[in-house]
C-alpha cells in the first residue's frame, strides 16, 4: 500500500508533494532489509519512477528523500534487475560529482545529495552483477580516486570521504582487475595512504616518523569510520603486494608503515570502535613486505635516550632482565628502541586470545605478523621474548597453566583447530630461535610435540633460519630445579618416593623371585619365537 500511494504521487504530483511522501516512506521503511515478495512489481516501477524525478530540475531536499528511498529500494537484489541500466548509473555519477566535468566541491548544499547517492551506489553495486560490469565500463574506479583527490585534505566532508572509499574497497573487493588497477594506473597507494594522513592529522618529525600526543583528545568518529574505510580498501589494493614488491616500492611502503604506527598508537571515540582501527591495521600491516616493518620500532631521541639511561640507573642491580625493558612517559623503551607499536600489538594479540573464540579471524592474523616480524628483525623478537617468555624463575607449574602471555600461548599449542595451533607453536618457536631445546624448556615436550613432529625435530636440533647467538638466561632458580623438571610436562615434580624402602626383606625376595620367573618366561618365549621363524624360513627354502 505505501509502494503503490507513493507511485501515484511520484508519476504525477509535484516536487513538493513527491518529497512529502517520500519522506513518509523512508520514514517507515528505515530499518527494513526483507520486503514482501507480493509488492515487488510495485517497488521496480517505483524505483524507475524515482529514476525519472531524479533527472529532472527538482530542489536538493527532494533530491534527497528520492536518493533514501532508492537507498532503501535498493537492499531487494530483485528490484535492481530491470532498473540497472547505464543511464540510470550514469544519473547517479552525475549526483554523486563524479563526472570528470565537475572540478569542485564548493556547494555546501549539494553534500547531501552527494552522500545519499554513494550510499546507492554501494548498494547497488554489492547487489547487482550487471552494476558491477557497468562499474567497470564506465571506470568508476578512476572517478571515485578523482573525487578523492578533491577532498583528501578537506575535514568537513569526510561523509563523502567515507561512502567514496567504501564504495572504492567494493568494487576492488568484487573485481580483482580492479586492484591493479588502482596499484599502477591510478595511484592508490599514494593516494589511499594521504587520505589516512589526513584523517589521522599526522605530522612528521622525520622521514617516516610521525609526532604522537599521548594526551591529545581520540578520533571523532567521522574520522575514525573514514579511517576504516580507507584501511580496508588499502588491504585490497595490497594484497598480493609480497609477490611483486619491488625495491622502487620500498619507500611508498615504509611511509604506509609508519603511517599504520601512528595508526595503532591513537585511539577512537570509543574502545570497540579503537578495536576495529587496530584490527584493520593489523590486516594491512601482514601485506606490507617484511623488509619495510621495520619502521614500526624507531631509535630514541638524544633526550628520550638520556632520560632511559637514567631510569636504567635507578633499577635495582639484581633486575637484569627487568633492565632491558622500561617505560618512560608512557614510551615502551627496548634496548635503545621505542617499542610502543609492538606493545600494542602484543597487547591487541594478548586481548584477541582472551576473547575465547574467532581464533581463525581475529587472532592468526596478529600471531603471523608478529611471528615474521620477530623472524626478520632481531630487535623485535628480542623485545617479544622478553614479554612473553621472560626468563624461568618458578616452573612448579605446567606451562599452559596460569594467565601471562606465555601460559595462554602455551594452552593454543593444543587448540582444536590446527591453523590457530600451528601459528601460536610457529611464533614461540621463532622467539625461542628455533632451537628446540629452548622451546621445549618454555612449554614441555607435550605441548611442542606437534610442532616437532611437522618440522621433524623430534630428536632435537634447530630449525633452518638462522639467528645471532644470545646470552644464556637462565636464572638460579631454574638451574637448580632444572634435573627435577619433568621434560614432558614441561615443570617441576615432587620425587616420587621409592616403594622399596617401605618393603621388608620378605617382601623384597618375595618381589626378585617374582621378576626372575617374567624374566625367565620372556626369555623362553624369545627362544621359541627363534626357533620358530628359523624352522619356517628353512621350509620355504
Amino acid at each position: 500500500m505505501d509502494e503503490e500511494r507513493a507511485l501515484y504521487i511520484v508519476r504525477a504530483g509535484e516536487a513538493g508533494a513527491i518529497e512529502r511522501v517520500l519522506r513518509d516512506y523512508s520514514d517507515k521503511h528505515r530499518a527494513t532489509f526483507k520486503f514482501e515478495s507480493t509488492d515487488e512489481d510495485k517497488r521496480k516501477k517505483l524505483c524507475e519512477g524515482i529514476f525519472k524525478v531524479l533527472v529532472k530540475d527538482i530542489p536538493t531536499t527532494c533530491q534527497v528523500s528520492c536518493l533514501e528511498v532508492l537507498r532503501i529500494l535498493s537492499r531487494d537484489k530483485k528490484v535492481l534487475v530491470p532498473v540497472t541500466t547505464k543511464e540510470n548509473m550514469q544519473i547517479l555519477l552525475r549526483l554523486a560529482k563524479l563526472n570528470e566535468s565537475d572540478d569542485s566541491l564548493e556547494k555546501v548544499s549539494e553534500f547531501p545529495v552527494i552522500v545519499e547517492s554513494l550510499k546507492c551506489l554501494c548498494n547497488i553495486v554489492f547487489n547487482s552483477q550487471m552494476a558491477q560490469q557497468l562499474s567497470l565500463e564506465l571506470n568508476l574506479a578512476a572517478k571515485l580516486c578523482n573525487l578523492l583527490r578533491k577532498c583528501k585534505d578537506r575535514k568537513f566532508i569526510n561523509d563523502i570521504k567515507c561512502f567514496d572509499l567504501r564504495l572504492l574497497f567494493l568494487l576492488s573487493l568484487l573485481h580483482t582487475d580492479i586492484r591493479s588497477q588502482l596499484r599502477y594506473e591510478l595511484q592508490g597507494l599514494p593516494l589511499l595512504t594521504q587520505i589516512l594522513e589526513s584523517a589521522f592529522s599526522i605530522k612528521w618529525t622525520d622521514e617516516y616518523e610521525s609526532a604522537i600526543d599521548h594526551n591529545g583528545p581520540p578520533l571523532s568518529p567521522q574520522e575514525t569510520d573514514c579511517a576504516i574505510e580507507a584501511l580496508k580498501a588499502l588491504f585490497n589494493v595490497t594484497v598480493d603486494s609480497w609477490k611483486v614488491h619491488k625495491e622502487s616500492d620500498s619507500h611508498q611502503f615504509r611511509v604506509m608503515a609508519a603511517v599504520l604506527r601512528h595508526c595503532l598508537l591513537i585511539v577512537g571515540p570509543t574502545e570497540d570502535k579503537t578495536e576495529e582501527l587496530h584490527s584493520n591495521a593489523v590486516n594491512l600491516l601482514s601485506n606490507v613486505p617484511v623488509s619495510c616493518l621495520d619502521v614500526l620500532i624507531c631509535p630514541l631521541t638524544h633526550e628520550e635516550t638520556a632520560q632511559e639511561a637514567t631510569t636504567l640507573d635507578e633499577l635495582p642491580s639484581d633486575k637484569t632482565a627487568e633492565k632491558e625493558t622500561v617505560l618512560k612517559n608512557n614510551t615502551m623503551v627496548y634496548s635503545g628502541m621505542n617499542m610502543e607499536a609492538i606493545h600494542v600489538l602484543l597487547n591487541f594479540m594478548e586481548k584477541r586470545i582472551d576473547k575465547g573464540s574467532s581464533y581463525r579471524e581475529g587472532l592468526t592474523p596478529v600471531l603471523s605478523l608478529l611471528t615474521e616480524c620477530s623472524r626478520a628483525h632481531r630487535n623485535i623478537r628480542k623485545f617479544l621474548k622478553d614479554q612473553v617468555l621472560p626468563p624461568l624463575r618458578d616452573v612448579t607449574n605446567r606451562p599452559e597453566v596460569g594467565s601471562t602471555v606465555r601460559n595462554k600461548l602455551v594452552r593454543l599449542m593444543t587448540h582444536v583447530d590446527l591453523g590457530v595451533k600451528q601459528i601460536a607453536a610457529e611464533f614461540l618457536f621463532v622467539l625461542c630461535k628455533e632451537r628446540v631445546d629452548s622451546l621445549l624448556k618454555y612449554t614441555g615436550y607435550g605441548n611442542a610435540a606437534g610442532l616437532l613432529a611437522a618440522r621433524g625435530l623430534l630428536a632435537g636440533g634447530r630449525g633452518d633460519n638462522w639467528y645471532s647467538e644470545d646470552e644464556d638466561t637462565d636464572t638460579e632458580e631454574y638451574k637448580n630445579a632444572k634435573p627435577n623438571i619433568n621434560l614432558i610436562t614441561g615443570h617441576l615434580e615432587e620425587p616420587m618416593p621409592n616403594p622399596i624402602d617401605e618393603m621388608t626383606e620378605e617382601q623384597k625376595e618375595y618381589e626378585a623371585m617374582k621378576l626372575v620367573n617374567m624374566l625367565d618366561k620372556l626369555s623362553s618365549f624369545l627362544l621359541f619365537q627363534c626357533v620358530y621363524h628359523t624352522a619356517a624360513r628353512d621350509a620355504s627354502l
